[in-house]
């Protein structure tokens, strides 16, 4: 299969402030870096994008400095606006503070992508062949929640449709993520996440759950797990848990969005979910050795990381068969 990514969630501009440890209450820190860039599913659409997919974005982007600064970022990365800017607000915008752990913490204010008509989306529209994308973030919006919703349905139904509920998750009404996780193609989220739809429990048995109870018409499930890799559900009853890299992490903002952008980028080239799984896993472990939400690497830099891993591995095998 090949196509578009059509993404129809959000993106914003974060504010990003790098500081060794959280400040306690009442108390205040100066940071030792700071930098404005674009965020939310921008971060997405950029580890799709180099690795090449063809990228559309179906959301809104506001009128103001920060809508201006999203639409010159989406056009330096070749991506196309498919809305036009929403007249009555700018976008949103997110304060991300990244601690000397690699850990980050936000503070977000939403803006233009909080607001959808039905006629907002009518330019938005998914043919054969394209991938469709969303995030819990727009779900969680009541401004968007039901028109994107009602949009999300009526895809025709052999177009995919792939869903990262995000952090967000307890803020989406139970009625709104029934509905999405019963279109949903592939649903793609972290340990977390997966637990707050389907409950409690180790990763295969709660990646059952999802796709018995939940994800009815679904190819199947990822469930991050950060460093440790994913595991990766089949609708057909395949299970593979595929490990993660290591590597010094020195920013973990954008890494499951790096996952999610590069395996949906796979699929659509036709790698299998396994292997798609693998080459996300590499994109997440370079990403997370960038400073930068968008530090998605490109398709060459994914190859020749795992080219480099498979060498290593080899070699290692080589190594224990000719021990004495």
């Amino acid at each position: 299969m090949s196509g578009r990514l059509v993404h129809v969630g959000s993106a914003v501009v974060d504010y990003v402030y790098r500081i060794d440890a959280l400040p306690a209450a009442g108390t205040e820190k100066t940071a030792s870096a700071y930098a404005r860039v674009a965020g939310g599913g921008f971060n997405m659409m950029v580890a799709a994008s180099r690795t090449g997919m063809k990228v559309v974005f179906g959301g809104q982007l506001g009128t103001g400095p920060d809508g201006d600064f999203l639409r010159a970022a989406f056009a330096a990365e070749g991506i196309e606006t498919l809305t036009p800017p929403s007249p009555s607000m700018d976008s949103g915008n997110c304060v991300a503070m990244i601690s000397g752990d690699a850990e980050r913490t936000f503070v977000s204010w939403p803006g233009a992508e909080s607001r959808l008509t039905p006629d907002m989306m009518a330019p938005v529209q998914a043919v054969a062949g394209d991938w469709v994308f969303t995030s819990g973030y727009t779900l969680s919006y009541p401004g968007s929640r039901d028109v994107l919703t009602d949009w999300i349905e009526a895809l025709p139904a052999g177009i995919a449709f792939v869903f990262d509920p995000t952090p967000v998750i307890a803020d989406i009404p139970r009625p709104i993520l029934d509905r999405v996780l019963a279109r949903t193609t592939w649903l793609s989220c972290n340990t977390n996440e997966a637990a707050e739809i389907a409950g409690a429990g180790d990763a295969q048995t709660v990646a059952v759950r999802l796709l018995e109870q939940h994800c009815l018409k679904a190819a199947g499930v990822v469930i991050r797990a950060g460093a440790h890799g994913c595991l990766v559900r089949m609708a057909d009853g395949g299970t593979r848990a595929v490990p993660g890299f290591k590597v010094e992490a020195v920013d973990t903002n954008g890494a499951g969005d790096t996952h999610i952008g590069a395996f949906v980028s796979a699929l659509s080239r036709g790698l299998s979910p396994c292997e798609a799984a693998r080459y996300a896993n590499a994109a997440a472990a370079l990403s997370v050795t960038r400073h930068g939400g968008s530090s998605a690497p490109t398709d060459t830099e994914i190859q020749e990381f795992l080219s480099h891993r498979d060498q290593a591995a080899i070699a290692h095998d080589w190594e224990e068969a000719t021990a004495t």
